[in-house]
C-alpha cells in the first residue's frame, strides 16, 4: 500500500496547479495584448487554433454569463517565459474576445430573448460594465507540469470532443474507396510524414489522415467556402461522404498526382516543411495554407522551380496574412480560408525562377 501512496505523492507534484479569478475584461486583455506578434500572455497552441464553435454555440455562453449562471474554469500551462498556454478553454476564450470585440452578434437565445441580434456595442454602458467585471475562474498548472500531463489533461477533459475523435468517427462511418485512399495511400507517404511536426496530443488520433482529407476538400470546394464558414467538421462529414458515391479510378490516379506533386514541392522548396519554424508542431490552419497555396501555383505553372528556399517565418510580417492564421476567430471564414491560400500562392509564384 505504501508503495501505492508514493505513486500518488509523485504524480501529484506533477500536476501542481494555482486557481485564479480573471475578470472577463482582463482575460480578454491578456488574450488580445500581442496576439499578432505571437506575445499574448495567455495564447492558443496551434494543435488548437481551429475555432469550431458556430454563433447559436457562442450566442450561449454570453447568455449563461449575463444570467450569471456558472462557466467551467479555464484551464492554461504556465511555459517557462511566463506565458499561458491554453489547455482547455480556447473556445470559449475566443468567444468572449469576439463578443467585447463586437464581432459577435446573438443569436437563437431561447431564455433571454430580447438578447437577439444584439452585440456588445449594444449594451448600455451599466450592463458592458457588468459583463466585463463578471469573472472567471482559471485553472494554472505550474510550469514544471510536462508535455505528458499537459496532454493528458487535455485528453481527460476533451474525451470525445471533435479534435480527439473526428477522423477516427469518419473512418467507421464514411468506409469506401476513397476513405481507403486517404489512409493507405496518401496518408503513408514517408516524405509527407516527414514533412509533418504533429503535437503529442494528436500523434496517435489519426491526424496525418485528417490533413490529407483538409488538403482535398479545400482544393475541391474553392472558392466558396460557406460549409467550412459554418462547421468546418461537417464541411468535412459532407465531403467524404459524397466522395463515397463518386469516386473514381481516374479521379484517385489525378488525386495521387497533385498530392503527391504538392508534398515532393512543399519538401523540396518550404526550409521547415509544412510547419512555420524549424521543429514547430503542424497547425492546420497552416497546413491548409500552405498545401492548397502550393497546389494552386503548381496548377499556374506545373514546371514552377523556386530561386531560393522559402523561409516562412517573414511570410508573418504581412498583417493579414498573420491574422489569418493566428487562429482568433472565425479560422475557416470564406474570406480567412481564401486569403490565407491566395497569399501563400501568389507568394510562391512571386519566388519562381526567372526564365
Amino acid at each position: 500500500m505504501n508503495d501505492v501512496e508514493d505513486q500518488i505523492i509523485e504524480l501529484k507534484k506533477a500536476v501542481a496547479y494555482d486557481s485564479k479569478d480573471f475578470t472577463i475584461e482582463i482575460l480578454v486583455k491578456k488574450y488580445l495584448d500581442g496576439i499578432n506578434e505571437n506575445q499574448n500572455e495567455i495564447f492558443v497552441p496551434d494543435y488548437q487554433r481551429d475555432f469550431v464553435w458556430d454563433t447559436s454555440r457562442q450566442s450561449r455562453l454570453i447568455e449563461s454569463i449575463v444570467l450569471g449562471l456558472p462557466i467551467p474554469p479555464i484551464f492554461v500551462a504556465e511555459n517557462k517565459d511566463g506565458r499561458l498556454e491554453i489547455v482547455d478553454g480556447s473556445q470559449r476564450v475566443r468567444t468572449l474576445s469576439a463578443f467585447l470585440e463586437n464581432q459577435l452578434t446573438l443569436e437563437s437565445l431561447e431564455k433571454v430573448t430580447k438578447l437577439n441580434g444584439m452585440s456588445f456595442n449594444d449594451f448600455d454602458v451599466s450592463r458592458k460594465r457588468k459583463f466585463n467585471n463578471m469573472t472567471i475562474t482559471v485553472i494554472v498548472l505550474s510550469e514544471n507540469a510536462t508535455e505528458e500531463v499537459k496532454n493528458d489533461l487535455f485528453e481527460r477533459i476533451n474525451k470525445g470532443s471533435d479534435i480527439l475523435r473526428n477522423m477516427e468517427t469518419r473512418k467507421g462511418i464514411y468506409r469506401g474507396k476513397f476513405t481507403d485512399f486517404i489512409y493507405d495511400e496518401c496518408a503513408k507517404n514517408l516524405k509527407f510524414r516527414d514533412s509533418i511536426i504533429l503535437s503529442n496530443t494528436v500523434r496517435n488520433r489519426q491526424e496525418h489522415e485528417e490533413l490529407v482529407l483538409r488538403f482535398f476538400a479545400l482544393i475541391d470546394t474553392r472558392p466558396k467556402y460557406h460549409e467550412f464558414s459554418r462547421s468546418v467538421s461537417k464541411a468535412l462529414d459532407s465531403y467524404m461522404d459524397g466522395k463515397r458515391e463518386t469516386f473514381t479510378e481516374e479521379e484517385k490516379q489525378h488525386k495521387l498526382f497533385i498530392f503527391n506533386r504538392m508534398v515532393d514541392f512543399v519538401s523540396d522548396n518550404f526550409e521547415f516543411g509544412f510547419s512555420k519554424s524549424q521543429g514547430k508542431e503542424v497547425s492546420r490552419i497552416f497546413f491548409e495554407a500552405v498545401s492548397v497555396g502550393c497546389h494552386f501555383a503548381l496548377e499556374e505553372n506545373p514546371q514552377l522551380k523556386l530561386s531560393k528556399k522559402v523561409d516562412v517565418r517573414y511570410f508573418f510580417n504581412d498583417r493579414d496574412f498573420n491574422k489569418s492564421v493566428t487562429g482568433q476567430y472565425r479560422t475557416h471564414s470564406t474570406e480567412n480560408l481564401n486569403k490565407r491560400i491566395s497569399f501563400i500562392t501568389d507568394r510562391v509564384l512571386g519566388l519562381a525562377e526567372k526564365a
